[in-house]
């Protein structure tokens, strides 16, 4: 099963990482280029001055975070500004003491302070805080909406407590997302972050799985787990047993969202005799007057037959678990 996975956090900190005296991993920014640098991408910025003593003390850890961070695909950069020699961008920030930490997003130019304890996990942490608020809630969403579908995973990991996976995935910013299939990264998503950008990708992707394991199957003459009937082999077809049948266009978005839903319904079903696991293309020319002496008004349209009868519409959730109970309750009953 493939899984979409939302890293939330850095690559994990090692306590074999040590301090560098120069600085030379971190941005430096002064009055001239602030602003438009920090416009352009997410930053974690340390406000300073050389005689500070805090600062000082922190100079070691602030210069491993940029270590860590600032990659070329990094999504966020690890800067500082001198307030000895750039006061007005010290004072355009609100900068009353040293040293300062602030946390801007993309596009934003007020930040946000950082107030805890100076050390890297707690930095870490923050700005791991900062970046999910953007897409934690669209993730969820996107969990949400996919929640019927059985042929895929939303998740997401922790890198902070799962030090290791992300170590695996080789995963250098965050938040990173990547699609997985048995234990492997099949593709990195770098569109948009949006809803329906994610789930176009999360199609796109289902569908490619979908098209290249029929296509094997073809090859090999291996028989799908779904039959498919028409209007010339639908009154033999439903004839003998239980025969569940999906009715459905392919242009129709709940479809193609079941479609794979429906696949695993009928594998589940291949050695099970009595039943039959079934689709009708209801846009084919061959298959309308069927669909409509069906009484099929709308996509999908599920019914179940047994032994040349229509028994029932199936109206309820569309998740594996459901649709394979539905039909079991059928089965050794001569009624409903």
């Amino acid at each position: 099963m493939p899984f979409l996975l939302f890293l939330i956090s850095i690559i994990p900190i090692f306590s074999n990482i040590f301090a560098h005296e120069d600085d030379i991993h971190t941005f430096k920014y002064n009055t001239e280029n602030f602003s438009d640098q920090v416009s352009k991408k997410n930053h974690f910025v340390m406000f300073y001055a050389p005689w500070c003593g805090h600062c000082q003390r922190l100079a070691p850890t602030w210069e491993q975070l940029a270590e860590m961070l600032n990659e070329d695909d990094s999504n966020i950069k690890i800067g500082k500004v001198d307030c000895t020699t750039d006061s007005k961008v010290c004072s355009e920030q609100d900068v009353t003491g040293y040293p300062t930490l602030k946390f801007f997003k993309e596009g934003d130019s007020e930040g946000v302070k950082f107030r805890g304890t100076r050390d890297l996990p707690s930095l870490t942490t923050f700005i791991n805080e900062q970046l999910r608020e953007k897409l934690a809630p669209t993730w969820e969403q996107l969990a949400k909406s996919l929640e019927i579908e059985n042929d895929i995973s939303i998740g997401k990991v922790d890198c902070t407590q799962h030090r290791s996976v992300c170590n695996n995935f080789e995963v250098k910013g965050y938040p990173t997302l990547l699609w997985i299939e048995d234990g492997k990264k099949v593709d990195k998503y770098q569109g948009d972050r949006s809803h329906e950008d994610l789930k176009q990708y999360v199609n796109k992707m289902l569908g490619s799985d979908q098209e290249n394991q029929k296509q094997e199957d073809q090859e090999a003459g291996i028989p799908g787990p779904v039959g498919e009937l028409t209007g010339d082999s639908f009154k033999n077809g439903i004839q003998s047993g239980v025969t569940f049948v999906k009715f459905y266009a392919p242009w129709c978005g709940h479809c193609k969202r079941l479609s794979p839903t429906w696949d695993n319904l009928g594998k589940k079903f291949s050695t099970k005799p009595g039943v039959n696991i079934v689709k009708v293309d209801c846009t084919l020319e061959i298959n309308k007057q069927l669909c409509n002496d069906e009484e099929v008004e709308g996509f999908p349209t599920i019914f179940l037959y047994k032994d040349g009868g229509k028994i029932s519409e199936y109206s309820g959730s569309r998740s594996l678990d459901d649709l394979y109970d539905f039909v079991n309750k059928h089965l050794g009953h001569d009624e409903l």
